[in-house]
């Protein structure tokens, strides 16, 4: 069986957010709890990944992230050893944007080394927090499948991802 693990971005995507929306769909998808979600720290978000799936075989695992969680779990890959199953990533912000001026620590830069599992990108033309250019060049550094869905904008519940079944489709190829 497959454990789904879900790492939201800053906010913690509750409410309406699509991920809300997987994490009820079955039992075997969970949210990983952040410390803070409003002030992250990348080192408290990567050693939480590591904690959450630690009882659990690696080849089991796959991982969600949404905007921040992309760069936490990209965070997360770039010095764990470890070879998830892999993982969906959403959306992910470009921390290194001007516009990009949270409250953030250890998430300056994205990280630009290959990620060593299977990773699909899902990006939209026009979303405020990373252009499609920037996706792009993410989904090729990383070695990222790139699925583009076109006008999605931060593909949230804001731009009217909710209960998000073509997501969820997307996640099925990473089984």
């Amino acid at each position: 069986m497959t454990h789904y693990f879900i790492v939201p971005g800053l906010g913690n995507s509750v409410g309406n957010h699509w991920q809300t929306y997987f994490e009820k769909s079955a039992t075997n998808f969970h949210r990983i709890e952040q410390k803070d979600w409003d002030a992250p720290k990348s080192a408290d978000w990567v050693e939480n990944i590591s904690q959450a799936i630690s009882g659990y075989d690696p080849e089991t695992v796959v991982l969600i992230g949404h905007s921040l969680g992309c760069i936490a779990i990209a965070n997360w890959a770039k010095i764990s050893n470890i070879k998830i199953k892999g993982a969906l990533l959403v959306a992910p912000s470009d921390v290194e944007a001007p516009k990009y001026n949270f409250n953030t620590v250890g998430f300056e830069k994205v990280p630009l080394e290959r990620i060593d599992f299977r990773t699909v990108l899902v990006a939209s033309n026009n979303d405020e927090w990373v252009n499609i250019e920037r996706a792009e060049l993410f989904a090729k550094k990383w070695g990222s499948e790139l699925i583009n869905i076109g006008e999605a904008g931060h593909i949230n519940a804001a731009s009217g991802f909710g209960e998000w079944n073509e997501g969820l489709e997307i996640l099925k190829t990473l089984e």
